[in-house]
């Protein structure tokens, strides 16, 4: 271990728990970890701070998109059932990871989807068994209930913003059929309503916000950003410490347990360039193998989305905001005066969940509706439409899809490979194919009329199923919701155990968004969040024995 003893030791003693990544997840461990004073713990973070004003600004978000300060800007390679186009995938390189870039949505996932996961033989994982774990994180602007916690360090706030847009939305989605649900992560998946946003008195609340900002003048906890790791260090199959770069030098922190929450694309990179994956393919990068574990980069999921877009009869939407530098300085004084209007909410309002197929047990489409229509989205940004518009977007939230990361690289610094094998299912497509028909059938109904001049995309002559097909794979992509690279289970090729240990070796634990053996039909940060509160527990709870 010469590269070790050739490091710069960090603190003399050994962390008991040394936490790699300060994201969603990872911002939870730290402050549950810390949180009775007892245990050092260490937080690294390869990105800076979380001082920007654009992150706090909850419409900021877009600005965030393509900034590499704050963003790692990953791209997949090219899929090739979507005519070989390259998606991009941006993911938070800061305190608080993407849950200081994201949509600020709080979708937990369907009911049903937990209960797969037990069954699938993670015990401890049932529905009933989460569930005290997100009532724990939540502090609910409506109140306490069955389903739902109050004083918990993650706001969740009901959009203050009353906007005619989404309101006539969701009345034409009651002309469509749909019943009207005010709360998807209450009895009920199904229908259509206004989203529940991380967001509280006009601002993000992010893991970072909500979880480290209370926890930061513990003297027991060490939060060091810019603290890239480079390597997990593993002797004896047991993890021992993380060699990692900062400040130009290259530092070694010994640890009792190390816990890994870089999320579901540098998880499994950081485990495979430590030695811990596929050992044949690792030796091809020249890693000698600490632990052949060939579904370490395996099992990614995501969802799929493709975005229709309307030009709008009224200037109501982003678009129109963006164009004139009149209504900017309106909008930003009326948000420094207010913390109210467009700079508060996202522009994402209101959707909802259906099934393609009636005899399905849950939801397998969502739908989001954004008071915006753009040119293009790229790793390059976003332009919007010079007049007013906003778009409708089915996701397919149940995929057969399945794909891998794995390694460009021996060099921790490179980006991985990432292949998600969009679109190779009949049953994906057929999904899709359902949801943009369900988001046409919606917006043809009479309470959008008035709203709508004309379908910018795909346009209105696209109905046939094979033209549609045709759209989807030019336009559909990732809805970055990526899961399932260190997947949890109870077989043998499991990454994970059901306690979040990783198979094969001791004082090693995966905690984030990879560890799912399916992925949640729903947006994944507050999946995420439940997870890491679960897993502090565990921890905690095998550390006192």
């Amino acid at each position: 271990m010469s590269d070790v003893s050739s490091a710069l030791p960090l603190d003399g003693a050994p962390y008991d728990f040394i936490v790699i990544g300060a994201g969603s997840a990872g911002s939870v461990l730290a402050a549950r970890l810390s949180e009775d004073g007892r245990r050092k713990v260490l937080l690294l973070e390869a990105g800076p701070r979380d001082r920007n004003p654009w992150i706090h600004l909850p419409m900021g978000y877009s600005k965030l998109y393509t900034d590499s300060r704050y963003n790692w800007m990953y791209e997949s390679e090219p899929e090739s059932a979507l005519h070989e186009r390259v998606l991009y995938q941006p993911r938070g390189k800061v305190l608080g990871g993407s849950s200081s870039i994201n949509g600020m949505m709080y979708v937990r996932g369907n009911a049903l989807d937990f209960d797969d996961w037990a069954r699938a033989g993670c015990a401890g994982w049932a529905y009933d068994d989460v569930l005290p774990y997100f009532r724990k994180a939540e502090d609910q602007s409506r109140g306490e209930n069955r389903w739902h916690g109050i004083g918990g360090p993650l706001k969740v706030s009901d959009q203050s913003f009353d906007h005619e847009l989404p309101n006539a939305l969701c009345r034409a989605a009651a002309e469509a059929g749909l019943a009207r649900n005010e709360d998807f992560n209450g009895a009920s998946q199904d229908g259509f309503g206004y989203y529940q946003m991380n967001i509280h008195n006009g601002r993000r609340w992010s893991a970072a916000r909500g979880y480290l900002a209370p926890a930061r003048k513990r003297a027991n906890l060490r939060i060091l950003t810019g603290a890239r790791a480079e390597r997990i260090v593993v002797e004896g199959g047991a993890a021992k410490g993380v060699l990692f770069s900062h400040g130009g030098q290259r530092r070694y922190a010994a640890a009792g347990e190390v816990v890994l929450s870089a999320g579901t694309i540098a998880s499994p990179q950081l485990l495979m360039v430590s030695g811990i994956g596929p050992a044949e393919a690792l030796r091809e990068h020249g890693i000698a193998s600490v632990r052949d574990l060939p579904e370490v980069g395996a099992n990614l999921q995501d969802h799929t989305c493709i975005q229709l877009m309307f030009r709008c009869t009224k200037p109501i939407t982003v678009n129109d905001i963006a164009n004139s530098l009149a209504r900017r300085i309106g909008v930003g004084l009326q948000y420094a005066l207010t913390r109210k209007g467009y700079l508060a909410e996202t522009g994402i309002y209101v959707g909802g969940f259906a099934r393609s197929d009636e005899n399905q047990d849950r939801p397998d489409i969502q739908m989001a509706m954004a008071a915006w229509s753009v040119v293009e989205r790229t790793a390059k940004g976003a332009r919007q439409h010079p007049f007013s518009g906003f778009s409708f977007s089915p996701e397919h939230v149940n995929p057969d899809a399945r794909g891998a990361v794995t390694l460009r690289s021996a060099d921790p610094a490179a980006p991985p490979r990432i292949a998600f094998n969009f679109f190779q299912s009949e049953y994906d497509i057929r999904a899709m194919t359902f949801g943009i028909r369900l988001v046409r059938r919606i917006s043809e109904q009479p309470a959008m009329q008035p709203y709508i001049a004309s379908e910018l995309q795909p346009g209105k002559d696209v109905r046939s199923d094979a033209e549609i097909l045709q759209f989807i794979r030019d336009k559909a992509g990732s809805d970055i919701h990526a899961v399932g690279t260190c997947r949890m289970g109870a077989d043998a090729g499991a990454v994970v155990d059901a306690r979040l240990r990783l198979n094969g070796v001791s004082g090693l634990r995966v905690v984030d968004a990879s560890i799912m053996p399916r992925v949640v039909r729903g947006n994944t940060h507050a999946a995420v969040v439940m997870i890491a509160e679960k897993g502090a527990d565990m921890i905690l709870a095998d550390a006192r024995r």
